[in-house]
């Protein structure tokens, strides 16, 4: 294994480090001790919600300086945030809820952190797309997490229209403004059969799990106001496609469809490997191919 160079080329001096720390999704005590003993040595705590991280904090007599770290205003407050790092302190990055980076900006000062030589350090616990999927009842020996689905047009078909053959269990989170439209938008894409859990307000007074289809889901929503968060976890397809229902378009076609929809070029060029049987090195080489023709042009 050889070693990670963008971390061992060189690290400032003055001991700055970057904790992920993972905060509670609704029940406080769900808090690990490392956290909390964390949240109390750092100089400065970057969170995505403060309200909801001064609770946690008057809770449990913590007093550690707040400042705000959202995808609103990440372009602003990272500077802040790396110059504490540049002198030496120490900060921990904490979401709304649940663990950081996931489906929130601090991706990308992690990214920034990391290329200044700092060290980041993860302080696991409460994860709401684990805590959904391990009582889903649906296989979660392998999955695959969507976060959140593009919200309109030729993105979000190309999403729902890849998910269609995919064979994992997917993990995808929703607003509840927005939960029956997907809703139905997945049942029309996979079919008002597929099983579905959906999870919402998990470890708080209200949880609630509900495992059925997608179809049913949506009934059951229609007739039920959704409130609060919610997680779905939807199985995935146990059959492989027909030859009727094969995409018609070309390799090269499939995989640009795919980083519309946002994949990167290589998991893109991943996944049309695999829902078409080829090996990697073949999709790819069709993809340069085509590139190269188009830069002729």
């Amino acid at each position: 294994m050889t070693a990670d160079r963008t971390t061992k080329a060189r690290v400032p001096p003055g001991g700055g480090k970057l904790y992920l720390c993972a905060t509670p999704i609704g029940n406080l005590r769900d808090v690990t001790l490392r956290v909390l003993e964390t949240l109390r040595e750092v100089a400065l705590i970057a969170a995505e919600d403060t309200r909801t991280t001064r609770k946690l904090l008057a809770h449990y007599d913590i007093h550690t300086p707040l400042v705000s770290y959202h995808r609103d205003n990440a372009r602003i407050r990272q500077p802040r945030i790396l110059e504490a790092l540049r002198q030496g302190q120490k900060v921990a990055l904490v979401t709304e809820s649940g663990t950081p980076t996931i489906s929130d900006p601090g991706y990308d000062l992690v990214r920034a952190a990391i290329a200044e030589g700092f060290p980041v350090v993860p302080v696991p616990g409460p994860s709401a797309l684990l805590a959904a999927l391990v009582v889903s009842g649906l296989p979660s020996d392998r999955f695959v997490f969507e976060g959140f689905l593009p919200r309109k047009g030729q993105k979000r078909h190309a999403r729902l229209t890849a998910l269609r053959t995919e064979p994992r269990t997917i993990v995808l989170f929703e607003a509840p403004h927005r939960l029956l439209a997907t809703l139905r938008d997945l049942a029309d894409t996979l079919g008002p059969d597929r099983p579905v859990a959906v999870a919402r307000e998990l470890t708080k007074v209200h949880e609630e799990i509900l495992r059925t289809t997608l179809g049913e889901a949506q009934t059951y929503f229609e007739h039920h106001p959704p409130r609060g968060e919610f997680t779905l976890i939807v199985a995935g397809t146990e059959e492989e496609p027909s030859e009727e229902s094969k995409s018609d378009l070309t390799v090269e076609e499939e995989v640009a469809q795919l980083m519309a929809a946002g994949w990167s070029r290589k998991e893109a060029i991943k996944r049309v490997a695999a829902r078409r049987g080829l090996p990697k090195r073949e999709v790819y080489a069709a993809v340069h191919r085509e590139g190269q023709k188009d830069w002729r042009k």
